[in-house]
């Protein structure tokens, strides 16, 4: 369990690198509520940096479960007004948003795919306006996480305290194991962006990926994409770090270019199903054909979610000798196993992966290339071996990666 200074410098990086908290500006925190003392971590460091009001939302994955177990459908998917209301105050009124990602990866087990994927469906329609605001930076927002006993027990199985492990794990991760990690997030994101402004000086028409597990895949990338990493500009002009920890830069694919076939390289984590050793076929742009050896069905509900989650909204380069990647840990939650291993997203586009895509329309933005969906998933693709080349409107080649790790 993380606690005493590690958790207060833990909830210290994340109120100043990862939300930049100003003064006088609220926070929402969403939290589970077995991480209590994490939310209070939180709270009293946003105080501390001159919150106006700091709000937590609740959330109990048991509780979760039993609903699904006993209520219908129906009851599932109607999302009450208040419920979107709240979201949208939160941009009304420039909140700041921290998530805490901690989830039991086999909490919902047993419930029927149709079911999560249909409750899933409508909060994402319901809460469309909001996830759009978010993915194009229109308040500041951050994803987090902190160690559970459930979620422990999954990555640590045989460990006789498997929450200290994960506790271990998610501090080296976060290089909360250093004298000052502010002073190390700042090196690191600088690395990071210059990584980001080659690739985007580079304007490389297609990525194509291929490694020794059958993925063979071309990448198209939309017009007047830009490559982003870890640090982004809020539309109120103040940077912000989205996901904590990260090691990626990413940009926009284009929706109709997109052809081959790629193979997983990690399980998938979706609507508290596993979907593992799966792979997905594309021709121009979409998803033609797809098969999973474990999650099946569910990974064909999210394919069915709509138009978008038939094509990729994000392609994302990390090198396999990240510390996540390097520290062999499996971590069954995308927000660290998406950082040890190059990944592509199902859905939307981040707009902000556009030049200037924040001020340009959603036809516009589909003009450009750029995917348009409810759904934003995640799911990685980088072995150990995979060599990465990017071609540029000439023809030019260059290699970016070879056996899996950058070599510019």
């Amino acid at each position: 369990m993380l606690k005493g200074k590690t958790l207060s410098n833990y909830a210290d990086l994340i109120i100043e690198k990862g939300v930049n908290l100003q003064k006088d500006q609220g926070l929402t925190i969403a939290c589970p509520t077995q991480k209590s003392e994490f939310a209070h971590a939180l709270t009293r460091s946003a105080y501390a940096h001159g919150a106006k009001i700091v709000r937590v939302r609740w959330n109990d994955e048991i509780i979760d479960r039993l609903a699904y177990d006993h209520a219908k459908t129906d009851a599932l998917t109607e999302v009450p007004k208040w419920i979107v209301d709240e979201r949208n105050y939160l941009v009304e009124n420039n909140f700041c948003y921290i998530a805490i990602s901690a989830e039991d990866p086999t909490i919902f087990n047993g419930v029927p795919a149709e079911k999560l994927a249909s409750v899933s469906k409508a909060r994402s329609k319901a809460l469309k306006k909001f996830s759009d605001t978010v993915m194009a930076n229109g308040i500041r927002w951050c994803v987090v996480s902190a160690p559970t006993l459930a979620w422990a027990k999954q990555v640590f199985p045989g460990a006789d305290q498997p929450e200290e492990e994960l506790s271990t794990a998610i501090e080296k991760a976060m290089r909360l194991d250093s004298e000052n990690p502010v002073k190390e997030w700042n090196i690191h994101v600088e690395t990071l962006n210059r990584r980001a402004r080659y690739m985007t000086a580079k304007n490389f028409e297609k990525l194509v990926f291929t490694s020794s597990n059958g993925t063979s895949l071309s990448v198209g990338l939309a017009n007047d994409h830009v490559w982003l990493c870890a640090e982004e500009t809020a539309k109120d002009g103040v940077n912000f770090i989205a996901n904590l920890p990260t090691e990626e830069i990413f940009t926009a694919p284009h929706k109709d270019k997109v052809d081959g076939k790629v193979y997983s390289a990690m399980p998938l984590i979706y609507n508290g199903q596993r979907i593992d050793e799966f792979w997905l076929e594309f021709k121009n742009g979409k998803v033609v054909d797809f098969g999973a050896k474990l999650g099946y069905e569910a990974l064909k509900h999210l394919l069915k979610t709509d138009k978008g989650t038939k094509s990729i909204g994000e392609v994302a380069l990390i090198g396999k000798n990240s510390p996540i990647a390097k520290s062999g840990v499996l971590f069954y939650n995308t927000l660290f196993d998406e950082n040890a291993s190059c990944h592509l997203a199902l859905g939307k586009a981040y707009p902000t992966t556009l030049k200037d895509g924040d001020k340009l329309t959603k036809k516009e933005l589909l003009e450009k290339g750029a995917n348009d969906s409810i759904e934003h998933v995640d799911f990685m693709i980088g072995t150990l071996d995979m060599n990465i080349v990017g071609v540029e409107k000439d023809g030019t080649k260059t290699n970016l990666f070879i056996d899996g790790d950058w070599v510019i």
